[in-house]
């Protein structure tokens, strides 16, 4: 089902390769501004590309790529290949090492309706239309998405793991992660790869906004070819893709925090007891622990004062969005149905673009901004299980938008793919 491709990467000059960790970034939907400013210092630092300055930033990327291509800062690989990437973590209160393994390659940007690739959340359009600027003025994919294919029997991973231990780079990066980046040139091997994933499905784990960059892109320029046969470089899309079958696949949670609130502690609290048992803590610093692994649980902090909130069970048949079951029993539903909707009239779909609400993924941070006041309130959630965005993508259905946060986020800068035709391996056969 899903056609993926090798490719020959465009990447910073082997020159530099003991500098790459002053060269790479973290990704555009989750730099914050204090990084963008330091690594905008650097004059080639990736992010020039990847999240670009300036009145017609997607055009100044592209003559900035150009420049750096001519004067020898990037150069093009010979052969085309399938990238390893690597990336080795450890989680807070967690001695265990993990490491996430997959591979960079090139996939056809498939329509949704294709069911080949599914996505679980939905995206921002003023976001979408960033990417499709970059991707017209550029013609290059300047970072990954990261998806997940199901492999019970691993038989990708030996040949992983053997290309690993003769890497490209390693560098740690600004989650304090350490990654590895190797490639595979074997003809035979690749072409394994190739038919590997031919029989897979595709759930996009993260990248919604940048693969619907593609998609979009994509379809543009399908219209205005006559001759469209499919395999023109335009079809296809940069992808990091990992095993959904490891136990190192880790997903954390995103907390809401909300700036204003148009009523009083009292009517809120009082609001929320419709639909919730409310139950007062003393120390704000453990509303994570007190919810942990328990449905439809959240924790409140709330002008100073901790809760912990969980939803009364016979009153959860009355969410009426037309969602699966398996959406409407997700927390994050719970969480926007009857404290956004129902006790704070932001109906759903204002809540994708409601000012007031921002997306958190540190605790702490979420108790401090209330705490300083920068924020009235802040809801706690648990992270989403690997078993339910499987089944949200195969229901068809996506889940409330900021629902996942799949750890450690990819880092951009180690290569770039080009879809210009004279850069751009076309086809399995033409490499194999």
């Amino acid at each position: 089902m899903a056609e993926i491709l090798p490719f020959r990467a465009w990447r910073y000059n082997d020159k530099l390769s003991d500098k790459i960790d002053e060269l790479t970034a973290p990704l555009f939907d989750v730099v914050s501004e204090k990084q963008r400013q330091a690594l905008y210092r650097n004059p080639i630092n990736s992010i020039h590309l990847s999240v670009p300055l300036g009145n017609k930033p997607a055009l100044e990327a592209a003559t900035l790529m150009q420049q750096w291509k001519e004067n020898g800062v990037l150069l093009q690989d010979h052969l085309p290949g399938i990238y390893v990437y690597y990336q080795y973590f450890r989680l807070p209160g967690n001695d265990k090492e993990y490491v996430r393994k997959g591979f960079i390659c090139n996939i056809k940007a498939y329509d949704w309706k294709e069911g080949v690739l599914l996505r679980h959340e939905n995206t921002i359009p003023s976001a979408v239309n960033d990417r499709i600027a970059l991707l017209e003025e550029t013609e290059t994919n300047t970072s990954p998405t990261h998806g997940l294919y199901s492999d019970e029997a691993f038989v990708l991973e030996p040949y992983m793991d053997e290309s690993i231990l003769t890497p490209l780079y390693v560098t740690e990066d600004y989650q304090g992660v350490r990654d590895v980046l190797a490639v595979i040139h074997d003809h035979q091997v690749i072409r394994l790869f190739v038919e590997t994933l031919q029989g897979k499905q595709i759930l996009l784990a993260d990248g919604h906004h940048r693969y619907e960059g593609s998609l979009e892109y994509r379809k543009k320029r399908t219209e205005q070819n006559p001759n469209h046969t499919g395999l023109e470089p335009y079809n296809y899309h940069l992808m990091y893709l990992t095993n959904s079958e490891h136990d190192d696949l880790r997903i954390l949670p995103t907390h809401r925090v909300l700036r204003n609130l148009d009523m009083t502690d009292e009517e809120f609290l009082e609001k929320l007891n419709v639909y919730f048992i409310i139950t007062p803590k003393e120390d704000p610093l453990e509303l994570n622990e007190v919810i942990a692994g328990k449905q439809w649980a959240f924790g409140l902090f709330l002008s100073g004062n901790a809760y912990k909130l969980r939803l009364k069970p016979e009153v959860h048949a009355e969410i009426d969005w037309n969602f699966p079951k398996e959406v409407k029993d997700l927390d994050l539903t719970v969480m926007h149905y009857f404290i956004f909707e129902k006790v704070l009239g932001v109906y759903r779909k204002a809540q994708r673009d409601y000012k007031d609400l921002s997306y958190v993924r540190n605790f702490t941070s979420c108790i401090r901004q209330v705490d300083t006041g920068e924020a009235r309130l802040a809801l706690i959630t648990n992270e989403v299980t690997m078993d339910q965005v499987k089944r949200v993508c195969h229901s068809g259905a996506i889940m409330p938008q900021k629902s996942t946060f799949f750890y450690p986020k990819v880092i951009s800068g180690f290569l770039f793919s080009s879809i210009k035709e004279d850069e751009f391996v076309t086809s399995p056969a033409a490499c194999l």
